[in-house]
């Protein structure tokens, strides 16, 4: 019955991507900042920063129980996942935005860069993917056969009554050790346009509007469960799909580290390959998108962190347009990011998708472009706590390298480098010591949807097609 449905804020993750950049873009287009993740009430920043400081303060192993329960508050139980609606989830995202009409309207992959490319052009973005984190009681990290079959009775009621929704179930007991034991991670994807999204767009789009559909093409080998079930053992980030499924010996010393009795997993066999869970676009949305009465752009990129290079060259563009200086970068990691900071700080964003090495090799890549003409004076880095030391953690020193590239200040932002990767204040700490960076700029106008399509056509690194 409707009073029984429960609330969808209850129901999505605020710990996950999605839908923390939701919140960032929403936040940034009504003229306000992020000062911590989640949905807070009015005066709980201060308790919640104090709360998370003497987390960093507990020995490790009390620190992680405390990172695992903080997750295990938002998971769902099992019995109301039958109770979920694809069509309240779609109208609680469009809720955020606020009632005015937008030159353009992204819909699609989660990112980053996504979010600046949004901020940039007073865009919302319509997420095609969400995670429903599911409560699961002894479950063993380490056992990813087990996972699956807890989650196929959850399965199988969440799908009955969401025809328009595949779930991509997700368990990577490497970057999301923590949480993986109490919870099975549910990812939804649409496959096709809810009314809310239909609506949004109708009442918020300007009549000579654009949607831009943004396809992260990153995949993943999956097993099928059923019709609109897979199974994806592990994720994008640090580890290959080849190490997860048949493991290696930085894998086996991770387990030893952590104490498990297992020296590799033992998942199921892939029997195909599927959009990555958390970042890849399912391309069965597009029919919807493309019958739309508006103008569309299709915005293609390989990789999450594809699209930081990209969006990064734009806002360095665009500053100088301004007659602003362009020698500050302001380099993120996953939710911990800032765009209404950002661009009062007039700070170049890169958006790093982890703090893996294969993430800050992308950070350095970039950075060797930019040393060849036009190297930045101020770096800042944001780096974000997941609580584990995980195989293919980048380490704070080696995060210190590109630090040494600034020619004036290089600095981290909101890092406890004594507590990394348990740094859980880290959220907290570097919204503060963003807003203490000196030399601000007023918020600009817009830049023109016009600017950002001459900037990416013909770009190597991603694919920029009108249709």
């Amino acid at each position: 019955m409707w009073w029984a449905r429960p609330n969808p804020k209850h129901e999505v993750a605020a710990f996950d991507s999605a839908t923390a950049m939701l919140r960032a873009l929403s936040r940034f287009l009504r003229g306000q900042d992020v000062p911590l993740l989640g949905e807070l009430p009015p005066g709980a920043e201060p308790v919640m920063s104090a709360v998370m400081g003497a987390a960093n303060r507990l020995p490790r192993r009390l620190a992680e129980k405390a990172y695992a329960a903080s997750g295990w508050t938002e998971a769902m139980p099992v019995r109301r996942l039958g109770e979920v609606s694809s069509d309240a989830l779609a109208e609680w995202i469009t809720g955020h935005y606020p009632r005015r009409r937008h030159p353009v309207i992204f819909i699609g992959s989660t990112g980053g860069a996504l979010t600046h490319l949004a901020a940039a052009l007073d865009a919302p973005w319509l997420p095609q993917t969400l995670l429903l984190p599911v409560r699961r009681r002894g479950g063993h990290p380490d056992e990813p056969l087990a996972a699956l079959e807890h989650g196929r009775p959850a399965a199988e009621a969440l799908l009955a009554g969401n025809p328009d929704l595949v779930l991509h179930q997700m368990h990577d007991a490497n970057q999301d050790r923590l949480m993986v034991a109490g919870m099975s991670y549910f990812r939804v994807k649409w496959t096709r346009l809810p009314p809310a999204y239909r609506r949004f767009i109708k009442d918020h789009l300007a009549p000579d509007g654009t949607v831009v559909i943004a396809e992260c093409g990153q995949t993943w080998p999956t097993t099928r469960v059923g019709e609109r079930h897979v199974f994806q053992h592990g994720g994008y980030g640090s580890l290959d799909p080849e190490e997860i499924q048949h493991g290696s010996p930085r894998v086996a010393e991770y387990l030893a580290r952590y104490g498990s009795p297992y020296r590799k997993w033992d998942g199921p066999e892939p029997d195909g390959e599927s959009p990555e869970a958390e970042w890849g676009f399912e391309p069965a949305l597009l029919g919807d998108l493309l019958d739309l009465a508006h103008r569309t752009v299709r915005l293609r990129y390989d990789a999450p962190q594809d699209l930081s290079p990209a969006v990064a060259d734009l806002y360095r563009a665009w500053y100088r347009r301004r007659g602003l200086p362009a020698d500050r970068l302001l380099a993120e990691c996953f939710v911990v990011m800032e765009p209404h900071w950002c661009l009062r700080t007039g700070s170049v964003p890169y958006w790093s998708v982890f703090n893996t090495e294969p993430a800050r090799r992308g950070l350095l890549s970039y950075l060797d472009e930019v040393d060849k003409t036009d190297p930045y004076d101020e770096i800042r880095l944001m780096l974000f706590s997941h609580g584990v030391e995980s195989a293919g953690l980048a380490s704070i020193d080696d995060w210190r390298e590109p630090l040494e590239r600034a020619r004036r200040i290089g600095t981290f932002t909101g890092v406890d480098t004594r507590a990394y990767p348990r740094d859980f204040a880290c959220l907290a700490r570097a919204h503060r010591e963003l807003a203490q960076v000196r030399d601000l700029f007023p918020m600009p106008s817009p830049l023109p949807l016009a600017d950002a399509e001459e900037h990416f056509t013909g770009r190597d690194d991603l694919d920029w097609t009108p249709q």
